[in-house]
């Protein structure tokens, strides 16, 4: 009994000082490693960045603009590209170039390719990203399942691999590049009643791990980046707090940390979030108690 009790004391001791570590690694990025202010036109003159019209994605696009670089924004709503497009140029004056596309469709990628043709890309942010459905639930409960499943891997498994294709060439040849795959911290853990999304989302994380060590000799940056709560359309819009981020927020303090590694979380708050959900037992994530309560709470965040 004293051994095991040994045996998890130790455990749990090698946990806290790993995470410990992972924090002071972040803090020290941001602090002792800050990125230079022209590190992203260093890189290139383009940023390319997906689900680019409004959340996560515009507040890249803006982000960068700011930074120096004209911006490519892709999504499916021309009338929401456009209205972006126009304010980025009024207060950045650099070139934004829209591209109207559907992710969840197949055959999108011969007409993205033609028009980001020659571009000197600097940064591509892998963004768009939908879920199954708003309110959590059991797979076979989710509406119009076999067209979600369809769409979901589409839209956050292949999106990311087709523009990495597109992309990753030029940027071999240049030796330099930054790309950004945004995951999610649901990741994370097996997490019940997002199934299908939090799937998706480990692809993201796996692939760009792989893709890094594979590219990273030419001089490309490849990095998976994994949220919590963002205040976006994704979430009906929740009221920002510690832990929720509005898209401007989060893309800011996300970029702070480009040297911590081939994965974050974007955040110290997110990372500690992180930390504490990976230390619930996987037990109590899979009784169908602790589903139905997260489903409650879920539906009362939206209709609040």
């Amino acid at each position: 009994m004293a051994l095991i009790e040994l045996i998890f004391v130790v455990s749990g001791a090698c946990v806290v000082l790993f995470w410990l570590a992972h924090m002071f690694m972040m803090l020290a990025t941001r602090v002792c490693w800050p990125i230079p202010g022209n590190f992203f036109t260093s890189m290139g003159k383009w940023a390319v960045i997906t689900g680019g019209s409004e959340g996560i994605g515009r507040a890249y696009a803006d982000e960068f603009a700011r930074c120096g670089l004209n911006v490519v924004i892709i999504s499916r709503s021309k009338e929401k590209l456009d209205r972006a497009a126009t304010d980025i140029e009024v207060k950045t004056n650099r070139n934004v170039m829209v591209i109207v596309a559907d992710f969840t469709k197949d055959d999108i990628y011969g007409g993205i390719k033609e028009s980001i043709q020659g571009l000197d890309i600097a940064i591509l942010v892998n963004n768009v990203g939908i879920l199954p459905s708003k309110i959590p639930n059991r797979l076979l409960e989710t509406i119009h399942l076999e067209e979600k499943i369809h769409e979901v891997i589409n839209c956050n498994v292949k999106a990311m691999v087709k523009m990495c294709h597109i992309v990753l060439p030029g940027m071999v040849e240049r030796r330099r590049g930054i790309i950004l795959n945004i995951s999610s911290g649901v990741s994370k853990i097996p997490f019940p009643m997002y199934t299908l999304y939090s799937a998706s989302k480990v692809f993201v994380q796996q692939f760009s791990q792989g893709l890094q060590a594979e590219y990273k000799s030419s001089g490309i940056l490849i990095q998976s980046v994994s949220p919590f709560g963002i205040s976006t359309a994704m979430t009906d819009y929740q009221k920002p707090s510690m832990i929720t981020f509005t898209p401007e927020e989060f893309v800011r303090s996300s970029l702070m940390y480009l040297n911590a590694g081939e994965q974050t979380y974007g955040s110290v708050n997110h990372a500690i979030l992180g930390w504490i959900i990976q230390a619930i037992p996987t037990w109590f994530l899979r009784r169908e108690g602790f589903h139905n309560s997260f489903q409650e709470y879920i539906k009362k965040q939206a209709g609040s």
